[in-house]
């Protein structure tokens, strides 16, 4: 799901809205999360996650935590500087430069990251687990670690 915002000019991606429930005495407490990562496509890319009662404040929630952990991405022309490989918990990430024209090569939350940076020409492999919350963590982890040219 795409959320373009022009006053900013960040685009907003919603990866995630789970429906989570707590026990309480009363019953079921119901509530919601939401997975989002927003960018720039020149550079700056940052993710964020909420939870709220309802949906649409939970995602209002995390594109302004993911506002506020926006990062910068070096990179070379369009692809990025180095090879770089990140853990964040069990999920592991590889980013390795691509020649001009190959595209994104990557899966799931590591190409909307990915995408959302700016960065079109790059190969990815993502190892270890499926938690999306894990996977765009350890990706823009693996976006910090970079160096310039």
């Amino acid at each position: 799901m795409r959320m373009p915002n022009k006053q900013d000019g960040f685009d907003e991606r919603v990866i995630e809205v789970k429906r989570v429930s707590k026990k309480t005495t009363g019953g079921n407490a119901i509530s919601f999360t939401a997975l989002v990562v927003v960018g720039d496509k020149k550079g700056r890319v940052g993710g964020g996650y909420a939870k709220a009662k309802d949906v649409s404040s939970a995602v209002t929630k995390a594109i302004s935590q993911a506002k506020k952990t926006l990062i910068t991405v070096n990179m070379n022309k369009t692809t990025v500087t180095h090879d770089v490989s990140a853990k964040y918990g069990s999920a592991k990430v590889f980013i390795k430069p691509a020649p001009k024209g190959s595209g994104v090569i990557a899966g799931g939350t590591i190409r909307t990251v990915l995408e959302l940076a700016g960065v079109s020409d790059v190969s990815s492999k993502m190892l270890g687990s499926n938690n999306k919350i894990c996977n765009v963590r350890c990706a823009i982890i693996a976006l910090t670690k970079l160096k310039g040219i």
